[in-house]
């Protein structure tokens, strides 16, 4: 793909994605990634209906009438998409591949960290640490992590969730917000993850293709495993092979669940062929509601 062709690519995606987060996710994304504190803003005259806490009494001693402190939320946060590159990623039998599923994913929400004033940052991983970009504002933070997304050759194939969590941990200190975007087919990651979410904000986006979960009957197919070279031949149309397949792919789903619900970190599923606003819209919105009951 020459280089007019990349850039057509990315600006697609920019429109896109730009257009979802002023109609949806921006007020929502504010809701539920809060700043980390409160800074002093002004005083001003007490109104009806402000909170007699916030009545500042040596002010309002002097001025002889009720004055308010005013804070405001000081925002700034780092957001850091950890994102998984390894070769199962390069695949898809509907409308996208994986990785450009995740590539958009990521945009919805890297803009919508730059339009509350946060910074993003880029971990790409696969049984290695292939590339880190550190937090920045702006637009060309987001447009270089979506074109490391898409265009990023790694260097390893197989995936090492563990690894990449070790390392973002022991890398960045601040609290952050970090999406963790990969299919999870791997195992060992579990303590890693539940430290992290202890210290920072943690979620899981789960990126999967229809055909991962539930065979197509498309008769003898040949087929390669792209992380670990293996081949093998099966018949799409045995029922029985169908259904043990479906049954192995719907234990897992369940088991992932279990594992995360246990780390305390907040998994979202979203698969190819479905549309990520609604899942992370619902996902907003359960953060929203657990906010206000607590």
């Amino acid at each position: 793909m020459d280089t007019s062709e990349i850039l057509k690519r990315i600006r697609r995606i920019e429109i896109t994605t730009k257009n979802m987060v002023q109609e949806v996710f921006s007020g929502e994304y504010h809701s539920v990634f809060r700043g980390q504190g409160l800074e002093f803003a002004e005083v001003r005259e007490y109104q009806m209906g402000d909170s007699y806490r916030d009545i500042d009494w040596n002010v309002s001693a002097r001025m002889g009438h009720p004055y308010i402190k005013k804070f405001e939320e000081t925002r700034e946060l780092n957001v850091i998409f950890l994102v998984d590159c390894s070769a199962s990623n390069v695949f898809g039998t509907r409308q996208y591949l994986k990785s450009e599923y995740i590539a958009e994913v990521t945009a919805v929400l890297s803009f919508s960290a730059l339009s509350n004033q946060d910074k993003v940052g880029l971990l790409l991983f696969s049984d290695r640490i292939e590339k880190y970009v550190p937090p920045r504002k702006g637009k060309k933070a987001t447009l270089q992590i979506l074109r490391d997304i898409l265009f990023f050759e790694p260097q390893g194939k197989g995936t090492d969730i563990n690894q990449a969590v070790e390392y973002i941990s022991h890398l960045v200190k601040k609290r952050s917000i970090f999406f963790i975007i990969s299919d999870f087919y791997d195992q060992g990651f579990e303590r890693s993850v539940q430290l992290l979410g202890k210290k920072h904000d943690v979620v899981a986006l789960r990126v999967t293709d229809q055909a991962e979960l539930e065979l197509p009957k498309a008769g003898i197919l040949h087929l390669e495993d792209p992380e670990t070279g293996d081949t093998f031949t099966i018949d799409s149309d045995d029922e029985y092979l169908l259904k043990q397949y479906s049954k192995q792919s719907q234990i897992y789903e369940e088991h992932l669940q279990s594992r995360f619900k246990k780390m305390q970190v907040d998994l979202v599923n979203l698969k190819t062929d479905q549309s990520y606003v609604t899942e992370l819209q619902k996902f907003f919105k359960t953060r929203i509601r657990k906010r206000v009951k607590s």
